[in-house]
């Protein structure tokens, strides 16, 4: 048998099967049921303001920040983030975020699990 056969077959996830329709790159996949122990938000915020509510999850999640500034609230200490930064928050730290503006939020985050798991607060 060779490395090739003793492998899981590739996914290929199209676009269409995870980011919302229309403008910005934004959906949410989780990648369990494909295999992976990941799983990403892709956010697209046009609204100062807007963002996720406290919250946190028994897993670290990784957020790339594409485009635009955010504030982060993190446990008790509050950050703020732009353009290619990358923010990891651990395991069980209770979490916020919102847009800072004036551009859009593009932002990716990445859950280390094939499924989300959320508890909010």
């Amino acid at each position: 048998m060779t490395d090739q056969e003793d492998r899981n077959p590739v996914s290929v996830i199209g676009a269409d099967q995870w980011l919302s329709p229309g403008e910005g790159f934004s959906g949410e996949w989780q990648g369990a049921a494909s295999g992976s122990r990941l799983s990403i938000i892709a956010n697209h915020i046009h609204e100062i303001g807007e963002g996720a509510k406290r919250h946190r999850h028994p897993y670290a999640e990784v957020f790339l920040i594409r485009r635009g500034s955010v504030a982060f609230e993190l446990g008790d200490e509050r950050l703020n983030a732009s353009e290619g930064q990358i923010v990891v928050v651990p395991a069980g730290v209770p979490h916020a975020f919102q847009s800072l503006g004036p551009e859009p939020l593009e932002m990716i985050d990445i859950h280390e699990s094939g499924n989300f798991d959320t508890e909010w607060r």
